[in-house]
């Protein structure tokens, strides 16, 4: 245990989909971890936001650690200057405070930085690609994003994303139905989601009007981000050999690599790539590394931005 001289170190990853707490000792080793609901600094309200934060960060620290002082860097979707960088800080106070813990320094980043600072070293200069339920790419110097591609969210962006995928799928049923595209085990799929013992496209035709509408209000229910939740659909077809869903993740891939791209990767740079879709055994961890491999990248694949924000939070203390 620390001496109560001693400072924890608090590194938090707050994304669309949850929100990760790490707790380490002042040398980096680490002593506890937990998680919470959705992070993302713009999307999710504020009292919810302190919700999500307390439940992660009180599963991080332990009880008897809490009245050790502590240096916490938080790295959250949506946490860019201006008013997400606002709401994130005001969240991770209020959710501190209610725990009882006192801080010494409390920095902000981007999930984009403590994700690169994920990387080997806590790296200060590179490209970082995240792709989850969204899909952002950006170029780190000094350890902040100098430039940000993408990350726009469901509506405007996010190309390559886990929503993405889940939006690609049901258009693609939507296309079958119309007659405008093939069918297939994901088509299939879809159907039997969207519209459970009535889908299916040997159907008369004003029933495939039916099974259209179905579909469409199915999708239109759902908050639009509950879309990612169908990209594993996707998934599973490709390995069961559909080739329309191989095309789409082959899309998803160029799409992470085309943002590389606009970012002017050169070759020999370090690339930290995280996120549900490409970190190690992702479902497109494969199909990129071949991509950046052609690029020349070097490439390094993190379960999540959480140990980046922890050497961060490290770096407030000297």
């Amino acid at each position: 245990m620390p001496p109560r001289t001693q400072r924890l170190l608090i590194g938090i990853d707050a994304g669309g989909t949850r929100t990760r707490a790490y707790c380490a000792d002042a040398t980096g080793r680490l002593i506890g971890t937990g998680s919470g609901g959705p992070g993302n600094a713009l999307a999710v309200a504020p009292d919810d936001l302190v919700r999500h934060l307390g439940e992660a960060i009180a599963a991080a620290v332990p009880a008897e650690l809490r009245s050790v002082p502590a240096a916490v860097a938080g790295g959250f979707a949506g946490g860019g200057p201006g008013r997400g960088r606002t709401v994130a800080m005001s969240g991770v106070a209020r959710a501190l405070a209610g725990l009882g813990i006192e801080t010494t320094a409390l920095e902000i980043y981007g999930d984009a930085e403590v994700a690169f600072a994920s990387g080997p070293g806590a790296p200060s200069d590179g490209l970082v690609l995240i792709a989850g339920t969204g899909a952002t790419a950006a170029r780190i110097s000094g350890r902040r994003g100098v430039h940000i591609v993408d990350g726009h969210g469901w509506l405007l962006g996010d190309d390559g994303s886990g929503f993405w995928l889940g939006r690609e799928a049901v258009r693609t049923a939507l296309w079958a139905v119309d007659g405008r595209g093939p069918g297939g085990l994901l088509v299939e799929r879809v159907l039997e989601l969207a519209a459970p013992g009535v889908g299916s496209l040997d159907l008369p035709s004003h029933d495939l009007v039916r099974l259209r509408d179905a579909i469409a209000n199915w999708a239109y229910s759902r908050p639009p981000a509950a879309l990612a939740g169908l990209s594993p659909l996707v998934v599973e077809a490709a390995a069961d050999g559909d080739p329309v869903a191989a095309g789409l993740l082959d899309r998803a891939a160029d799409e992470l690599v085309d943002k590389l791209g606009v970012l002017g990767a050169k070759e020999g740079e370090p690339l930290v790539a995280t996120g549900g879709l490409i970190a190690p055994g992702g479902p497109l961890a494969d199909r990129l590394a071949e991509r950046v491999e052609r690029m020349g990248l070097r490439l390094t694949a993190v379960q999540d931005g959480g140990m980046g924000a922890v050497a961060l939070a490290g770096l407030l203390t000297h």
